[in-house]
């Protein structure tokens, strides 16, 4: 009963911290970190961005904090520190990106290191395919982490995107962690990164008033991913799989066909499904109540096989996913 008063207070205080630091920097955003519409952008005006900010400050401090007043909540308090700094480090890669541009190359690798840094903190027992050797599963949760960092900044294209998406996702990160699903101080994250974006929400509402820039979703992805990889070593892939599976599926087909089609991958573009759907006449509205509701119905199938966690029922949940994610893909390409 304890953790659970605990956990309210860290969403609550976080929500309204974020939302209580957005109001008082909106003024210094104003003035210094304003993203200009160009030919890739939704927005028309000029509006600022780096609102990230304010939701990474608040998550990281609110989790330190929390940790520091309750010493029991983390296992290895390191381990979470660790994270933390990787967090606070491609935070800071973000910032510089948002206000001046970095090369494509050595932006990967600041986020390669990120990555690294966040997988060197994971549990050396942690195993989510034991057939492969550990080098090899490490390898790839270090491609794929990669990745998912990249794609949740590709995704964030339009207002209330990533608030449709993040919420969702960490609401059901924390509700698997209160069911036992990921130990207390990955619950304790959740919380806060969940209560963040709604604090973020009222200021990118369509049409924004802010942004949340790579500030916020790069750090967001390397957060997200380390949950989601303690969920599926956790014994819980199916889960780990089905959260997410918006994003994963928009963002890698896309690349995919841009592949395919010989299209330069490291350019900013619009081909995304979202952004062709609003290409196509749907409103930022429109598409953002579309995702949020998938992924309502996602987060019941997660929870289904945490619940009866049969490996039948598991693919089932998987197929159900892919084709609910598929059909919404199919509407956003044909509008």
């Amino acid at each position: 009963m304890f953790n659970i008063v605990a956990f309210s207070f860290v969403f609550v205080g976080s929500a309204l911290a974020s939302a209580g630091l957005i109001w008082l920097l909106q003024p210094f955003w104003r003035r210094y970190a304003l993203a200009k519409p160009n030919s890739r952008s939704s927005h028309k005006v000029p509006t600022p961005q780096s609102g990230g900010i304010a939701v990474i400050a608040v998550s990281v401090t609110i989790v330190a904090l929390a940790t520091a007043l309750m010493p029991g909540m983390a296992a290895d308090t390191w381990r979470l520190l660790v994270v933390l700094t990787g967090a606070v480090a491609i935070a800071i890669v973000g910032a510089i990106d948002d206000v001046h541009a970095l090369e494509a190359v050595p932006r990967l690798l600041l986020q390669t290191a990120a990555v690294a840094l966040v997988i060197a903190a994971l549990p050396p027992d942690l195993r989510i395919i034991h057939a492969l050797p550990w080098w090899v599963e490490r390898a790839i949760i270090l491609m794929g982490g990669v990745w998912f960092v990249n794609l949740v900044n590709f995704m964030d294209g339009i207002d209330w995107m990533t608030v449709a998406e993040i919420f969702p996702v960490t609401a059901g990160l924390a509700l698997f962690g209160l069911m036992g699903a990921l130990p207390q101080d990955a619950t304790l994250v959740a919380l806060a990164v969940c209560g963040a974006i709604i604090g973020f929400a009222p200021f990118n509402r369509p049409v924004a008033r802010l942004f949340l820039g790579d500030v916020g979703s790069l750090p967001l992805g390397l957060l997200l991913g380390w949950l989601l990889t303690l969920l599926a070593g956790g014994g819980h892939l199916a889960a780990a799989l089905l959260l997410p599976l918006y994003y994963i599926a928009d963002a890698t087909i896309t690349l995919l066909r841009r592949l395919v089609t010989r299209q330069p991958v490291m350019h900013a573009h619009r081909t995304h499904f979202y952004q062709r759907a609003m290409d196509g006449g749907y409103s930022a509205y429109q598409i953002v109540v579309r995702v949020f509701l998938v992924n309502v119905v996602i987060l019941g199938l997660a929870a289904v096989t945490l619940l009866a966690p049969s490996f039948t029922l598991q693919l089932v949940a998987l197929a159900l996913g892919c084709v609910l994610v598929g059909a919404l893909l199919c509407n956003f390409n044909r509008n």
